[in-house]
């Protein structure tokens, strides 16, 4: 590939997310169903005589004041390189649309985008499992966002079994603008584990996608709203009233996503949240 060439780097959604158990060093395991949205961050590459990253769009402001070298899309094209034993040679424009911090895996999924666009550019003769080796040294949660399709996670996150097939059910996604560590999420979790809730049917619609989520949940909501207790008023808004089928926080937060039955009602939810809380973050699309 010589010439420019751009990637969707697409929210990452925790469908539910039980934790089912903690490991000696600390570690929190995870039993989770993971699909993705077509609302992301955009990555473009193209040749370069060195590394560059240049970052665009609403959200690259929350970014401007770390170091290029910790972004994990940066990250990425050097061990990437190191693995194919050849100089980081690209230019990375990241357009930044998915707020930092809010629990639906932008940086993981900016880390895969620019695994798999650099594979393209510098001729990679990897195997998937090669490049999702090298995704786990960035996190947890690149291999999933490598797979980008509906998987089960279980361990700490790098564990992938196959999903059954998801329809591409309308959502809306809204984060209250607070930003929220994953890791101060869990330290802030207390309780009993839950035990994994993996199902093989594959749900028509939208309608029963949300009656199999209905019966699991996220573990990690209420450790969530005791540190951002904005995540309540998001999940009230979207649940009352809105037409949503169900209503529930991502991952760590404090980003929440409704599953509504067609886009009318998802893009009408959307925009009634907008001129309800013009200070939150809200887009509206569907799952992949």
């Amino acid at each position: 590939m010589s010439r420019t060439a751009a990637r969707l780097a697409p929210a990452k959604l925790n469908l539910y997310l039980h934790v089912v158990g903690r490991r000696a060093d600390g570690f929190h395991l995870l039993d989770s169903l993971v699909a993705f949205a077509d609302i992301g961050d955009r990555l473009t590459v193209e040749p370069a005589a060195r590394l560059a990253l240049e970052i665009t769009g609403p959200f690259a402001r929350d970014l401007a004041a770390a170091p290029q070298e910790q972004n994990l899309a940066w990250r990425a094209a050097e061990h990437l390189a190191r693995r194919l034993g050849r100089a980081p040679a690209a230019r990375l424009t990241l357009e930044k649309n998915l707020p930092v911090a809010s629990g639906i895996g932008g940086g993981s999924s900016d880390a895969a985008a620019a695994l798999k666009s650099l594979a393209d550019l510098w001729q990679a003769k990897l195997s998937d499992a090669e490049l999702a080796a090298i995704g786990a040294e960035l996190g947890a949660d690149v291999p999933a966002c490598l797979a980008g399709k509906s998987v089960f996670v279980g361990g700490i996150g790098e564990r992938l079994a196959p999903a059954p097939s998801l329809p591409h059910a309308s959502l809306v996604l809204a984060n209250p603008g607070k930003p929220l560590p994953t890791a101060d999420v869990f330290r802030a979790r207390q309780g009993a584990f839950s035990a994994a809730a993996r199902f093989a049917q594959a749900p028509r619609d939208a309608a029963e996608l949300a009656a199999l989520l209905a019966s699991r949940g996220n573990d990690l909501t209420a450790a969530a709203r005791g540190l951002v207790p904005e995540i309540g008023a998001v999940l009230t808004a979207l649940g009352d009233g809105s037409g949503a089928l169900l209503a529930r926080m991502s991952g760590s937060g404090a980003t929440c996503f409704g599953l509504f039955k067609d886009p009318a009602a998802a893009a009408g939810a959307a925009a009634q949240l907008r001129a309800g809380h013009p200070g939150w973050w809200v887009a509206s699309g569907k799952l992949r």
